[in-house]
């Protein structure tokens, strides 16, 4: 009988990994509006799991999906604005 074992260098993170850079963390700055709206929708997702949506229910999802959409727009027009155009 093989075993498959994981590397144990692979698996486990080594003292000599760096920290997140400045440019990762302002990414991760511009973000975060987008990740709070997708973890929003997730929690109204996960309320309803083990029940039937009640119409309060599909509301608070409804909004999620919006504010989700919203932040996705709202960061992929600030990616756009900052870039040159083509013509």
């Amino acid at each position: 009988m093989k075993h498959i074992v994981a590397l144990q260098a692979a698996v486990t993170a080594t003292a000599s990994d760096p920290e997140p850079t400045a440019a990762e963390l302002e990414a991760i700055d511009r973000e975060m509006p987008l990740i709070r709206a997708e973890v929003e929708l997730l929690d109204a997702q996960i309320t309803v799991l083990d029940r039937t949506p009640s119409q309060l229910d599909a509301r608070r999802i409804r909004r999620a999906r919006r504010r989700v959409l919203a932040a996705r727009r709202e960061l992929t027009n600030r990616a756009g604005a900052g870039s040159p155009e083509v013509a």
